[in-house]
């Protein structure tokens, strides 16, 4: 049995670096099992990596893609047989953008089950950037009010529902009124352009009080308007920077008002939990999808083979994920 994988041999430009290549299969160790991918996602993070300018790089040549969800479909000889077609996360590191892939079976994070592959492909790592957002830089409690850029990436979108159910008010900021209308639909209650009445905007909005958090994905003049959104001693976490523009520090809030500028990056925050503990922090976000009390908008599934149509798609203006998957067909209709 052959194995079709998406891998880079050297770092650069993806549409160039990458290419489909045919594995072997190797004979499972004794604690191994193998997962046939059914649906993997593509992320900002994933063309950091490719391009090497990620902060976490794989050793090359190595497979593309973070996140991915897929069965179990062999076990090795010390493996228990009830593990076989469980549904599980590909685990960070291995690589999602190929058909299938072998890991330790105490690595495996077990998946809802009944819950279609194309939201579970994307359950882990930007739900649990949102959740850690929301609980890790303050205690947020009923009634307070948090602003956010880039409210329709898929961090944001999981901050929306999150911060719901919190009893937390959020502000989102979208670039267009055409995304404005989209996150509306979506269920957000506050959605504004991100422009230079923000800040005058939110002094009316919250009766001079301002916001206790500030979730900045976007750096530049996006960054410094969220700073100026803050309250007395409110926190501003970066963890993202899609337009490439550093965070400008607005002086007078830092010193006057007393503001904390903090960094997030969920690859240094999963490394310093046991696998028991990570597996405890993504029930947090595993069980509301599994309760259909939140969901992941997928924009698109592309054929593994596609893969430079998926990333070009992924580049372009969307709604939701882009996913790569074993069957395109029976993805699609468990969307719809």
């Amino acid at each position: 049995m052959k194995n079709h994988a998406v891998r880079y041999h050297n770092y650069g430009n993806p549409t160039e670096t990458l290419s489909l290549e045919t594995l072997e299969l190797s004979e499972l160790g004794p604690r191994q099992v193998r997962i046939e991918i059914q649906a993997s996602t593509i992320h900002p993070s994933d063309m950091g990596m490719i391009q090497g300018s990620y902060g976490n790089l794989k050793e090359l040549p190595a497979v593309a893609g973070r996140e991915g969800v897929g069965k179990i479909v062999e076990i090795g000889k010390d493996v228990m047989e009830k593990v076989m077609n469980k549904v599980v996360s590909i685990p960070d590191g291995v690589g999602a953008w190929q058909e299938y892939c072998q890991v330790n079976v105490d690595d495996l994070i077990l998946l809802p089950a009944l819950v279609p592959y194309a939201p579970l492909a994307v359950s882990c790592l930007n739900p649990l950037t949102a959740w850690r957002l929301l609980n890790d830089f303050e205690y947020l409690k009923e009634g307070d009010i948090i602003i956010q850029n880039a409210a329709n990436s898929a961090v944001g979108l999981s901050v929306i529902q999150f911060a719901k159910r919190m009893g937390v008010t959020c502000v989102n900021l979208v670039r267009t009124n055409e995304m404005r209308e989209k996150v509306l639909k979506f269920g957000a209650e506050e959605v504004w352009l991100d422009d230079e009445n923000v800040p005058s905007l939110l002094k009316d909005y919250s009766k001079d009080e301002g916001c206790v958090m500030a979730l900045n994905s976007v750096g530049g003049k996006s960054a410094l308007r969220l700073a100026k959104c803050l309250r007395r001693g409110g926190v501003h976490v970066t963890f993202g920077a899609m337009i490439g523009e550093p965070v400008r520090f607005p002086t007078r809030n830092l010193i006057f008002d007393d503001i904390r500028f903090v960094g997030f990056w969920l690859d240094r925050w999963k490394r310093q939990r046991t696998p028991a503990q990570l597996r405890d922090a993504l029930e947090n976000v595993l069980q509301p999808l599994a309760l259909a009390e939140i969901n992941h908008p997928i924009d698109s599934v592309f054929e593994l083979k596609d893969y430079n149509a998926a990333i070009l798609r992924n580049s372009e203006s969307r709604f939701g994920k882009v996913l790569l998957a074993k069957d395109k067909q029976t993805l699609e209709e468990s969307i719809s």
